[in-house]
């Protein structure tokens, strides 16, 4: 009976095997109905695949070129940072170096004074560098009245000297007088401190013999005759010089070559007025 069994179910097979070699012996009209109705299930499936395949594609791609480019933007501004930083500290060392140049220029300009240089490391409050600080002092060979020098002449003189400190007062100060005088013609004047007049870069001068010869462009230096200030330095220019109205004198206004704005770096004689009368050693009070 099993012998039996079997031979039907070869019997089945051989029929089923020859039933679909007969069917695929047809002409493809005889299928194309069951493939279009197939086509109708398979085909919105197979959109519906790929469209979902495609935007998962499309997002990981968009994400992985996002992901590159934050990457990429954020080296870029660390690279940024440190260039900007590096130019900062290059541009820093370049106004630096151009403002120590014209120190030594100074220096070369006035070889027959004793010189040390010092660092402006305080000021009063205000626009202006009317009283500052510097850091060098008595241990320096610092001493009260000592003339102080910077870009390109006179800034102002100590009159206040620590261990390791000195306080200047400038030219600019309303306290200041400084006697002047026009080289060329050796006529004299008082250049007077102003810093309401200085907001406009100028400062007062008076005292102008009626004929002396001081007219606008001149070079105004210390004058011999000062009680406090070395002869020969530069003050600055003569500007709008015309007689007053007495008739007697003549007045102007005076441009500083100093810059009062910004001082940073400064050079103190440490030769002082006295030590032409007393040998070179400081008179009696002139540290007091």
């Amino acid at each position: 009976m099993e012998s039996n069994r079997s031979k039907y179910i070869l019997i089945g097979l051989t029929a089923v095997c020859i039933l679909l070699i007969g069917i695929t012996s047809f002409k493809d009209g005889f299928l194309e109905p069951l493939r279009t109705s197939m086509g109708y299930f398979l085909i919105p499936v197979q959109s519906g695949v790929n469209r979902a395949g495609t935007s998962l594609y499309n997002s990981m791609r968009s994400y992985t070129t996002f992901k590159s480019a934050l990457d990429e933007n954020n080296q870029l501004k660390a690279q940024i940072d440190a260039l900007t930083e590096e130019n900062t500290r290059l541009r820093s060392g370049q106004f630096e170096l151009e403002r120590l140049r014209d120190l030594y220029q100074l220096d070369q300009d006035y070889q027959q004074y004793e010189k040390i240089g010092a660092r402006v490391i305080a000021k009063d409050s205000g626009d202006w560098f009317q009283v500052f600080r510097v850091n060098k002092g008595s241990a320096d060979g610092v001493r009260v009245d000592a003339n102080v020098i910077a870009g390109g002449g006179l800034v102002g003189i100590v009159t206040d000297v620590g261990a390791n400190y000195a306080t200047v007062r400038s030219i600019i100060d309303d306290v200041s007088r400084v006697s002047g005088m026009a080289p060329q013609s050796g006529d004299t004047c008082i250049v007077a401190g102003d810093l309401t007049l200085f907001s406009e870069g100028r400062l007062r001068i008076t005292g102008i013999r009626k004929d002396g010869d001081i007219k606008d462009g001149d070079q105004i230096v210390t004058s011999n005759i000062s009680s406090k200030f070395l002869p020969g330095l530069l003050i600055g220019y003569a500007t709008d010089v015309t007689t007053d109205n007495t008739r007697l004198t003549k007045s102007g206004y005076l441009v500083p070559v100093a810059q009062f704005s910004s001082l940073q770096e400064v050079l103190i004689i440490t030769q002082i007025k006295d030590d032409q009368f007393t040998g070179g050693e400081p008179a009696e009070g002139a540290g007091s």
